[in-house]
């Protein structure tokens, strides 16, 4: 049985006992965190986080965009721990594949489960994500995650059964702390306010 305590307030404080996927995730983001680089991890894995139980096993991260050479200093850290499933050239990744819009994923040296899938932000809610990005402390280690006052819209928007379990189960955990009247703007912008109205509110 999971046992989770949840404070809710500027940094979200999480105390859990964490899985393979919450190890992986917070040894992955130490590095960029020790690098001062800006992220959000996006989509099923915060359900995840907060005790949704459901199967996955990669985790959705937007990455700033950033230099090449700002890039390959993070890739040079990186490759000490995990190793990247799509190249082990830090050029073409970053030409290739994430200035292109293609996502980039790592795992644990030689493993294929679980990977991280990074991109570059492709649009304005992706850089909303980054820059209003939530910290989350796990058992005193951080992370930092899209605010909740998108994800749930966004996983609406997404509109799969699992996408909108996700949204439900954020929203019934959170719906007491989080800030509606940015959570409504969403709704509006992706056009999804009967949807949401139908499910949730």
């Amino acid at each position: 049985m999971l046992v989770m305590n949840i404070k809710y307030s500027n940094i979200i404080i999480l105390e859990k006992e964490l899985s393979n996927l919450d190890e992986f995730t917070i040894n992955f983001t130490k590095k960029l965190n020790q690098s001062k680089t800006k992220y959000a991890i996006v989509s099923g894995y915060v359900s995840i986080l907060f005790g949704r139980n459901r199967a996955s096993e990669d985790i959705d991260l937007i990455l700033e965009r950033m230099t090449f050479d700002k890039f390959q200093k993070i890739w040079i850290d990186l490759v000490l721990d995990f190793e990247c499933l799509n190249t082990d050239d830090p050029k073409t990744a970053y030409s290739e594949y994430l200035i292109n819009g293609i996502s980039i994923r790592f795992s644990r040296k030689k493993e294929y489960l679980p990977n991280m899938e990074i991109k570059f932000p492709k649009n304005e809610l992706d850089q909303w994500t980054i820059e209003n990005s939530r910290e989350v402390k796990i058992n005193n280690n951080t992370i930092y995650i899209s605010p909740l006052e998108l994800q749930i819209p966004f996983k609406i928007w997404l509109g799969t059964e699992k996408d909108l379990e996700d949204a439900r189960y954020l929203y019934q955990l959170f719906k007491k702390d989080i800030n509606k009247e940015i959570m409504t703007k969403f709704n509006r912008q992706l056009k999804i306010e009967d949807t949401f109205n139908r499910m949730i509110a």
